[in-house]
């Protein structure tokens, strides 16, 4: 994988684009980057992995519904910093985010100062098909599965997505970025080479 074009293909698309080695240089960098903000964070195994959310509180108002309640979803939309993660990425510089309620691919699309996106290599896949298809297959059914709902995706074997109609189901949309959004100030995407989240 050739990390440079990688970054290369995000900053073509409007996107600034940082690679770290590790998670805790990642971590750094973004606490680095953000001070005497309000931040919102969206629902991401990588992100609180990292121990953001303790670390960003230090010199900034945050805002997580993983950590708060429900009700910090709401506030988390005006917030000027955006905190997520990935599903899938295409070494073209697109990512791919599924979600059962919304807030989370709907704040990376308007509104703030700021989004960073968060993402181990892992997530990295060869085209769009295939961050697609990693984001239905592999991403989805974990995410499913570890919230513990009764979906065919977490009881098939392999685990993958049947495009179910099931009352539980957490994939009911996708956003692709292909490139900055004119409604967002900056967008950013941090790359970690190690394997983190779904």
């Amino acid at each position: 994988m050739e990390i440079e074009r990688i970054l290369q293909n995000f900053t073509r698309r409007g996107l600034k684009a940082r690679y770290f080695d590790t998670a805790a240089e990642a971590a750094d960098y973004v606490v680095g980057r953000i001070h005497g903000k309000t931040v919102g964070i969206g629902g991401s195994k990588t992100i609180d992995g990292m121990g953001l959310y303790e670390r960003l509180q230090k010199d900034n108002t945050v805002y997580w519904h993983w950590k708060q309640g429900p009700e910090a979803r709401d506030t988390a939309t005006k917030t000027q910093v955006y905190l997520t993660g990935a599903n899938g990425l295409s070494e073209d510089g697109q990512i791919v985010n599924i979600d059962g309620n919304g807030n989370r691919v709907a704040q990376t699309l308007y509104g703030h100062e700021l989004v960073i996106f968060i993402s181990g290599l892992n997530k990295m896949t060869p085209d769009l098909e295939s961050a697609i298809w990693r984001a239905r297959n592999v991403a989805s059914p974990l995410n499913a599965r570890r919230f513990n709902v009764n979906t065919p995706c977490v009881k098939s074997e392999p685990m993958k997505c049947h495009d179910c109609r099931s009352p539980e189901r957490i994939c009911n949309g996708m956003v692709v970025t292909m490139g900055k959004m004119s409604g967002v100030g900056e967008m950013e995407i941090v790359l970690i080479g190690e394997e983190l989240g779904y």
